[in-house]
């Protein structure tokens, strides 16, 4: 989420958000795949601002239609617009949101017109697909749903990877429950039970965000599952405090079947507003690896110093 010019351009990055991956973009350059989450529309007039049954904790987040080219310029191959901000503006934002990456050549999955997007890169084939717990979107909920989608994706691709949305917010639900997450009164899907699913149905890869900060790895039928990957670029309104503001870039290594091989942790914070820049604290490989032995003590999964995921303790 690269700022909002809603409900005024105070929130927008100031040089027009030229800079804003910037410090981590070199990060991007040897992956082979990008993919990352999208939270809010791109659109630079009209729409109306959906209703929210906690108006007094709402937030709206429209970034400009060219910001779409700061993800085609850092490399983005794919985005999830699975999440609970794509109809910020309604049908209209969603829409502007689709052609806007659509103009910038960026692959986008997560909606129930566009469920999945499928891409060939070094004689691979890449299934790209993404859920949430939100209308308009595939239901995570729904686990039978979403497991036909994957087994369908896995039929055609080498690789499939999967992005959700989901889990509660803040704090509270730093470590992961394996039960039913209620988040404000909104059941925000058991994470635990869907990856599992997702993997069981042909996932290679499962990615994870929602929660507003990092979660534990898990290693599942030598699959590598990311519970949530925290805020890593939130310009603006978004809390970045304590390890709110700490996120991982996560370089996943596979095998052409999409077996894990290795996994690296890039530590990043946020300054500023909202600029993600390199950790030297290295505070998120710290948090992950705690939350890891907290919550999977099973799995067969070692986070070394330097951010190094191998499997074998």
């Amino acid at each position: 989420m690269m700022g909002s010019f809603y409900p005024d351009s105070t929130l927008l990055p100031h040089n027009d958000g030229n800079f804003i991956l910037r410090y981590i973009s070199g990060f991007f350059e040897d992956a082979d795949i990008l993919c990352g989450n999208l939270e809010g529309v791109l659109a630079d007039t009209g729409g109306t601002p959906k209703r929210l049954r906690y108006p007094d904790s709402a937030y709206y987040f429209k970034m400009p239609v060219h910001y779409a080219g700061r993800l085609r310029d850092a490399g983005y191959d794919f985005v999830s617009l699975a999440n609970n901000h794509i109809f910020d503006f309604g049908a209209y934002g969603k829409n502007m949101t689709k052609k806007a990456l659509d103009n910038a050549g960026v692959l986008y999955a997560g909606l129930t017109e566009a469920p999945f997007c499928v891409k060939t890169k070094n004689g691979l084939r890449y299934g790209f697909i993404a859920f949430a717990p939100n209308s308009g979107t595939l239901d995570l909920k729904n686990i039978p749903h979403c497991a036909g989608y994957v087994k369908m994706l896995a039929t055609c691709c080498d690789i499939v990877i999967v992005s959700f949305h989901g889990g509660g917010e803040g704090s509270e639900y730093r470590n992961v429950k394996r039960d039913s997450e209620i988040y404000m009164g909104e059941n925000r899907g058991n994470v635990y039970e869907f990856t599992h699913q997702m993997v069981d149905a042909g996932a290679d890869i499962v990615f994870g965000h929602g929660p507003h900060l990092t979660r534990a790895v898990e290693l599942y039928k030598d699959r590598l599952i990311m519970y949530s990957l925290g805020n890593f670029c939130t310009y603006g309104q978004v809390n970045k405090s304590g390890i709110a503001g700490i996120a991982p870039i996560i370089k996943v290594y596979t095998d052409n079947s999409g077996a894990f091989l290795s996994g690296n942790i890039i530590p990043v914070k946020q300054i500023r507003k909202g600029i993600p820049v390199y950790d030297h604290t290295n505070a998120v490989i710290k948090e992950m690896r705690q939350l890891t032995w907290e919550d999977f003590p099973e799995t067969p999964l070692s986070i070394n110093d330097d951010g190094l995921i191998t499997a074998g303790k």
